[in-house]
């Protein structure tokens, strides 16, 4: 952090995009970003999977993708929200899969920001010296296990409003969105649709094979015996969606507020997974290895947790301002679909250019695999902004429980 704050205090007489694309020994880059397709949780190609096979499966996938020997990956941190050992089945998959034993494993669960956490955790443990080379996984087997964010509270916390909203189901913090900033459901619906039809035509197109390692499922034959199927596509986007056909799914929260949130216009329950291999550059240049970006900074914001979904519209000048950085320094914005209501409230408050944003389809399209999504954003993101030839990618999504986190990324 010592050199953003170099670089903000003398941008009076220079460019912060140049400077922060300035190419220093010490800088951490990202020599490796990729993604699982993502599946349908329930009836999708991981259906049949536990947690830990999901997570051996795209272990397996990484360390074949490796652009280093596996030995020199000192340190890996996997962003993963549901489940209760999961560092057992990290750990456990690391090894199984070739990584040796003295490369350490570490859990981290911070919802839907899981992912980026992750990345964030390696990233700094360079940046301090702790390690040269560590991975970052996102991954989440929703279909193995019952979606339940929340958790019961204490009667000492339930008592007090604020606390006990944190706990409130995300639907519901979706409905407060759409009715206290007035978000119609026409708004929702149309950028629902325009998530798909990006998605629709990026996976047409092919787009999405860089990004994308295939991984091998485990699927369950007519006599209960499961059998290895790789898996090479995204399976819940869906061709042909637009918004008149989307404004005839019924309310999936009736319950709440004006019920503009639908299945239709919300992230996917999906199964998936992600990774994104980190190093110091003196490391990478050394090894040869390749570099398709670095790391600048990751911020996240808190707010009140009955409009969590508005997390990245705080999250992401936090970050911008400690870059040095204007929204109009940004080439592309990964931001988290999480429901349609979030994503048209942070585009119109943030003021950005919706050309810009999630240009490939988003988690309405894609999917949600709340651990995965965050190092998912990067691997996207770092693909497309190659291919434009831009310069900064920002990553953002809410977090349960009242947050938003954004992290800057520089592309080479």
């Amino acid at each position: 952090m010592e050199r953003i704050r170099a670089v903000t205090s003398h941008l009076a007489g220079g460019d912060a995009v140049s400077r922060l694309s300035a190419k220093n020994a010490d800088d951490v880059v990202i020599c490796l970003a990729v993604r699982s397709p993502l599946c349908k949780a329930g009836k999708g190609a991981y259906k049949d999977m536990s947690s830990d096979e999901l997570m051996s499966s795209m272990f397996d996938a990484t360390i074949k993708a490796l652009p280093c020997d596996p030995s020199l990956v000192e340190d890996i941190c996997v962003g993963v929200v549901q489940g209760g050992a999961n560092l057992t089945f990290a750990r456990a998959s690391a090894i199984s899969s070739g990584f040796p034993v003295t490369t350490s494993v570490q859990t981290v669960n911070r919802f839907c920001s899981s992912g980026l956490m992750a990345l964030s955790i390696v990233a700094n443990q360079i940046r301090n010296g702790e390690i040269q080379c560590g991975l970052a996984i996102g991954v989440e087997s929703i279909s193995s296990s019952a979606v339940n964010l929340e958790g019961k509270l204490s009667e000492r916390n339930m008592a007090h409003q604020v606390s006990n909203d944190s706990s409130m189901p995300m639907g519901w913090t979706a409905e407060n969105v759409a009715t206290d900033f007035d978000i119609s459901r026409e708004r929702m619906d149309a950028w629902a649709a325009l998530s798909h039809q990006r998605a629709a035509r990026a996976q047409t197109a092919g787009t999405f094979a860089e990004e994308i390692i295939p991984l091998i499922s485990l699927q369950k034959d007519p006599s209960g015996a499961k059998k290895p199927v790789t898996v090479t596509v995204d399976d819940g986007i869906r061709q042909g969606t637009t918004a008149e056909g989307l404004a005839k799914v019924r309310s999936a929260f009736p319950q709440w507020g004006a019920g503009r949130s639908t299945g239709g216009n919300s992230s996917q329950v999906t199964d998936g997974a992600a990774a994104v291999l980190l190093m110091k550059r003196s490391r990478a240049v050394a090894l040869g290895v390749p570099i398709l970006g670095k790391h600048i900074a990751t911020s996240v914001a808190g707010l009140a947790p009955r409009i969590m979904g508005i997390g990245p519209s705080i999250a992401i000048p936090k970050v911008l301002e400690r870059c040095g950085l204007t929204k109009a320094d940004v080439d592309l914005w990964e931001i988290n679909e999480a429901f349609s209501s979030m994503m048209v409230y942070c585009v119109e408050k943030l003021g950005l250019d919706p050309e810009k944003v999630n240009v490939n389809g988003g988690a309405i399209a894609l999917g949600h695999p709340f651990g995965c999504t965050g190092a998912r954003q990067v691997a996207t993101g770092l693909s497309e902004i190659r291919r434009r030839k831009g310069r900064v990618l920002v990553t953002s999504m809410c977090i349960g429980a009242g947050m938003g986190a954004a992290a800057v990324f520089i592309a080479e």
